[in-house]
């Protein structure tokens, strides 16, 4: 059988995690988390595979990947909800989970929002809030408890129920309950994925100020790019139990790993490309690239807004507009080029000269043209 083990993990300078004194405004005490290799399967299906993985201290990391890519397991791994099949999870150094070990997940230190925030309709809200103050007298947990919900702007509903709040009042009132017992991680999944997009931007930038006051290290799954983009320090991007890639918005948006990365942070013109000593020869030019390969095909991909449209005869090559759609601050174009069996999609900005029928010239900009091998390209 597993050792377990009933004290809370260090903070890494010998002092074990804690809540702190009740009530109070203290800062939560950051942990630092590391995945190494954790494989896991349901029934023999691999959902992580050999994933490793750190975040540290007061980061806010976005695992990102489409439904059914592992993040999701992951993070119930680190909650120990969920056991891998291989590998280790440690918290400030420290193994919580193993082969021969596992730390139960109410000795971890780590706070869970679900996706639908799991509040009880028939208590109060400061009652949900208290829910995981079981452990204080009651007078410090209702204290603890109202300070929480100061802190996200709600304590005046204390006294309400859930069904009357709005989804965004529910989001803040399950981050309260979260973050009340100051846990050293929290992890968030998919938090905003119920609320329209009216509210979407309001509610998660009112929690990205409550998570950066708190200074808990914090791990968000969704399966939105701009989401990450806008939330996290940095980003893993997963795919098929895999991490693909880890790093920064600019670094993922930039320097996209292959052709799986790039699509997922932007819409893509992909076309074929024949290596040359002076480039990559397309059929809208040469382009530079620093890929690997020194002959063969390989897969040019430009952003709509790198499609560059100049009037007919000059710098480019010929094309024709086919249609043109306003959808507000930009519009979108379909631009019929020689040598292509498909259109490319071009955006530029509303309220251009720009019309269905028009012959033009078309050149690519730098900036937002990505070179991939072949082999990079499978996706």
């Amino acid at each position: 059988m597993p050792q377990k083990d009933t004290s809370l993990p260090s903070n890494g300078n010998g002092h074990q995690l804690s809540w702190g004194a009740p009530g109070t405004a203290g800062a939560t005490i950051a942990a630092g988390l590391v995945f190494e290799n954790i494989s896991h399967d349901y029934d023999g299906v691999m959902s992580v595979r050999d994933l490793s993985l750190s975040i540290a201290p007061g980061e806010i990391l976005c695992l990102l990947g489409h439904s059914g890519c592992g993040k999701t397991t992951l993070m119930r791994i680190a909650a120990g909800v969920e056991r891998q099949s291989h590998g280790k999870v440690l918290i400030n150094g420290r193994e919580v989970s193993g082969d021969s070990f596992f730390l139960p997940p109410e000795r971890r230190g780590v706070g869970l929002m679900f996706q639908d925030y799991a509040l009880f309709p028939h208590m109060t809200i400061l009652a949900n809030v208290m829910f995981g103050l079981t452990g204080l007298p009651h007078k410090e947990a209702q204290a603890a408890a109202l300070a929480a919900l100061g802190r996200v702007g709600l304590s005046d509903y204390a006294g309400d129920y859930p069904h009357s709040l709005s989804g965004g009042e529910q989001q803040r009132v399950a981050l309260a309950r979260a973050l009340v017992p100051r846990p050293g991680i929290l992890l968030m999944d998919e938090p905003f994925s119920g609320l329209d997009k009216r509210l979407r931007d309001s509610v998660r930038d009112q929690t990205l100020a409550v998570i950066r006051e708190t200074r808990a290290t914090c791990i968000i799954v969704t399966h939105d790019p701009e989401e990450a983009m806008r939330m996290g320090d940095r980003i893993a991007l997963m795919r098929r139990g895999r991490l693909v890639q880890l790093g920064t918005a600019a670094q993922l948006y930039n320097d996209p790993v292959d052709l799986f990365a790039a699509r997922f942070f932007s819409e893509l013109n992909q076309i074929e490309g024949q290596v040359t000593v002076t480039g990559v020869e397309t059929p809208l030019g040469v382009v530079k690239s620093e890929c690997a390969e020194t002959k063969g095909k390989v897969d040019v991909c430009i952003r709509p807004q790198g499609i560059c449209l100049n009037k007919a005869g000059l710098c480019g090559v010929p094309g024709r507009i086919l249609t043109k759609r306003f959808v507000g601050e930009v519009e979108l174009l379909s631009v019929v080029i020689d040598g292509l069996d498909h259109p490319l999609q071009a955006r530029v900005r509303a309220g251009s000269s720009w019309e269905a029928g028009m012959n033009v010239s078309v050149e690519t900009d730098p900036k937002d043209v990505l070179v991939f091998s072949r082999g990079e390209s499978q996706v």
